[in-house]
């Protein structure tokens, strides 16, 4: 009965940070910090794999690409190569997601904070990491053009800073003050339900 119940409240959770990975990043563009947009979207695939095991965070992490390639927020690499752009996108989202469930589960019987805030470092580091080794990959002589046509003195320049930049610093930080907060209280909240479950 127990394990029942563990399956559907996985099923569940699942189900709705799934829910929430959609609608943020369908709403991404419109969360902007001064010229930045921000994405929040990682902030619930760090949740969903702290929560439910690294593979919840993988599918997270592939449903985050699967909305990056049908909202179009990949046109401009798509028309340059399509196949590195879909493996792209969606490697990177599925190994963020992948990695940071793996960083909490092997650091979270030791302290449950410090998996929580690792989790959140390491997930925006591996989809930033996995988007500029796509990028060499896939689309070397188009980013370089792109770089020249921005004033960048070279490619290396305006892959961090043109196409990285202040958004991975702004993502990594809003996701390692919110992720383990969010952790924490789901937690917290499960721990008094089922204390009151069996006072009840």
């Amino acid at each position: 009965m127990e394990n029942k119940r563990v399956k559907t409240r996985t099923l569940t959770g699942v189900a709705l940070l799934t829910a929430i990975v959609v609608v943020l990043q369908f709403l991404g563009t419109f969360i902007r910090f001064g010229p930045f947009s921000i994405s929040l979207v990682l902030i619930p695939i760090v949740v969903g794999a702290a929560l439910y095991g690294p593979w919840a965070g993988a599918w997270l992490g592939f449903a985050f690409g699967m909305v990056v390639l049908l909202a179009g927020d990949a046109a401009p690499f798509m028309v340059v190569n399509p196949l590195g752009t879909i493996l792209t996108v969606l490697v990177k989202g599925a190994a963020a997601g992948l990695l940071a469930g793996l960083v909490y589960r092997a650091l979270a019987k030791k302290n449950g904070l410090l998996a929580a805030v690792c989790a959140a470092v390491v997930c925006p580091v591996v989809n930033t990491g996995v988007f500029l080794i796509g990028c060499l990959l896939f689309f070397m002589p188009t980013i370089t053009e792109w770089g020249t046509a921005a004033g960048f003195p070279n490619v290396g320049n305006y892959m961090i800073f043109g196409l990285v930049g202040a958004n991975f610093l702004f993502e990594l930080l809003v996701n390692v003050i919110l992720s383990p907060v969010i952790v924490r209280l789901i937690k917290a909240g499960r721990a008094s339900n089922s204390e009151n479950r069996w006072v009840g």
